[in-house]
């Protein structure tokens, strides 16, 4: 699934994505080391994986967007 940067927090390594119907979503430390990145800005288009439906959608993994 594809999202956008909405927030991210260096220190905590914590944020959120905006799904493409606006959607905020949160993501946790884990889902981002998950994905590798060293830094997220907000922007940035990202693919996510998830867990969950509606309440209990989780994050799971945030990375770069690639073709």
């Amino acid at each position: 699934m594809q999202a956008t940067a909405y927030t991210y927090d260096e220190d905590t390594r914590c944020g959120s994505v905006l799904l493409d119907d606006g959607t905020p979503v949160p993501f946790d430390a884990p889902a981002f080391d998950a994905g590798g990145l060293r830094l997220l800005r907000p922007g940035q288009r990202v693919r996510i994986e998830t867990e969950g439906d509606g309440e209990a959608l989780r994050i799971t993994l945030v990375t770069l967007q690639t073709l």
